[in-house]
């Protein structure tokens, strides 16, 4: 069984920072593109990050670029989402993501990824 397990979530206030973690078991993700996404209250769930197998390439979305960070330990099975200068507008349940296709190209389209984790809750206050 392909387990996603995330952690780091909590509460911060405006422009805190949290390091998100993802611990991947029962598959070794070194040839996949690995991901992360967020859904808010009432929204629908968006691609925050994404990650190229070899590390080499990392996408972002608008919203969180130049303030998050992606990056992965493939000898730990660990990707990892460094966010910082929160905003309210980043409150949200963050799930890691993994593409099983191997070595297929990294987008932040939800569509190729299959195995979702549970997720961990971001809270940023003003």
């Amino acid at each position: 069984q392909v387990d996603l397990v995330e952690s780091g979530g909590g509460s911060v206030e405006e422009g805190g920072s949290l390091r998100l973690s993802c611990k991947a078991s029962g598959y070794t993700f070194r040839s996949n593109c690995m991901g992360w996404f967020r859904q808010a209250p009432g929204k629908e769930r968006e691609p925050v990050a994404a990650i190229d197998p070899d590390g080499g390439s990392a996408y972002y979305a608008d919203s969180v670029k130049g303030r998050f960070t992606i990056s992965e330990d493939k000898g730990q099975n660990m990707v990892y989402l460094q966010m910082n200068s929160l905003k309210p507008e980043d409150t949200a349940m963050y799930y890691c993501a993994a593409d099983r296709r191997n070595w297929a190209g990294c987008t932040l389209r939800e569509v190729n990824f299959s195995v979702w984790g549970q997720g961990t809750q971001v809270t940023v206050s003003s």
